[in-house]
């Protein structure tokens, strides 16, 4: 296995292969020590196994750990328990098995379509094997399935990316994310930038590339998430509207309300380590958000949806008036960054365009 040069998650190649049952062992006793902190939890909405490729473990592994999480946890049929794969042999040939585990929801990550463009961004699996793993999930019944596509790509046009949103469409998934291809600090392309699009080029691709997505029915629900009706992604819905959430593993990040306070949790980073101090404090980092801080965490994620939010939505959330922001939403509304209609106040057109800026607003004043 190998890290790919844009890649800035917590992933890391590992030196031998992962001890299956020690590994669920740990994620059960960092959700016992977690549920020991929280109040008392409602029906789970989703499960996203994700980070590095989780795909690697055992259909075996997931199923027992599914079993212990009923234990603990209020879910069933109805939960999405969402798993991010690569289109590689060895995982695609698992697909029917993760199915009868309980997984009801696979992430593809096929970035590209294009062989040439694969190789340059260090994937390991061919446009075919994408398009091989495409059709296993629609043999193993998993129709509920999201394409990760990246535009922006190094010497990439327009035409280019057109391609790759036909032919990826054509696979006939639920969700697509197609997402443009930054340089992280601490990555091999930001130490060694490739040639990207320049602005205009990158202007381009994205405004042919949005009309393209949603001439094949497609509806953007995000900046960069595309869904047919019914298949928005509940974990991310959940996350960008500033909800709750466990974080389990390492580099797992968390949210939990509590009694008027807001919490947010960072496992450790390393695997071995925290594999050695899972379900202990040494293990977890916390954070706590103060309410000046709220606004401005609230709309990194809600302003990113196409339906923005309401004032109920900002106010349980958050705990915060909304009198503490209307002069801040007043001005933006003003300067045609957001609009409010329906109930509800979202980012205009040319919100999302300057929407770093837009958020920026909703900064704290010390």
């Amino acid at each position: 296995m190998a890290k790919c040069p844009y890649c800035d998650f917590n992933s890391h190649v590992a030196p031998q292969v992962v001890p299956e049952r020690a590994w669920r062992e740990s994620l059960i006793a960092d959700l016992d020590f977690e549920l020991a902190r929280r109040p008392a939890a409602s029906p789970l909405a989703a499960i996203f196994l994700g980070g590095g490729t989780p795909s690697l473990l055992a259909p075996e592994t997931f199923a027992a750990l599914f079993e212990q999480l009923a234990e603990r946890l209020d879910f069933g049929e109805t939960t999405e328990i969402t798993l991010e794969a690569n289109p590689c042999t060895i995982e695609r040939g698992r697909f029917a098995e993760y199915r009868a585990a309980g997984i009801n929801r696979v992430s593809l990550g096929v970035q590209s379509l294009d062989d040439a463009m694969l190789k340059r961004l260090g994937r390991i699996h061919s446009a075919r094997e994408a398009i091989d793993a495409a059709g296993e999930l629609h043999a193993a019944a998993i129709e509920n399935f999201n394409i990760d596509l990246m535009h922006g790509l190094p010497g990439q046009n327009a035409a280019a990316a057109l391609s790759d949103i036909s032919q990826a469409l054509a696979l006939s998934p639920a969700h697509l994310s197609w997402y443009e291809l930054t340089l992280e600090p601490g990555t091999v392309f930001y130490r060694r930038p490739p040639n990207l699009p320049d602005e205009d080029d990158l202007a381009a691709i994205e405004s042919a590339g949005r009309a393209a997505i949603v001439e094949r029915g497609y509806r953007r629900y995000e900046v960069s998430a595309y869904a047919r009706p019914g298949r928005t992604c509940r974990h991310n819905d959940n996350y960008w509207c500033f909800g709750d959430y466990l974080g389990l593993g390492p580099g797992a990040h968390g949210k939990r309300s509590e009694a008027g306070r807001i919490v947010r949790t960072a496992r450790i980073r390393s695997p071995t380590r925290w594999q050695r101090l899972a379900g202990s404090d040494q293990a977890v980092y916390e954070r706590e958000i103060a309410p000046r801080e709220r606004p401005f965490e609230f709309m990194l994620g809600a302003l990113r949806r196409t339906g923005g939010f309401t004032w109920a939505e900002f106010e349980a959330r958050t705990g915060c008036r909304r009198a503490s922001i209307r002069r801040t939403v007043n001005g933006a509304l003003a300067d045609g960054l957001l609009m409010s209609a329906d109930g509800a106040v979202r980012a205009t057109t040319r919100g999302l365009l300057f929407l770093n800026e837009l958020q920026e607003r909703f900064l704290p004043t010390y």
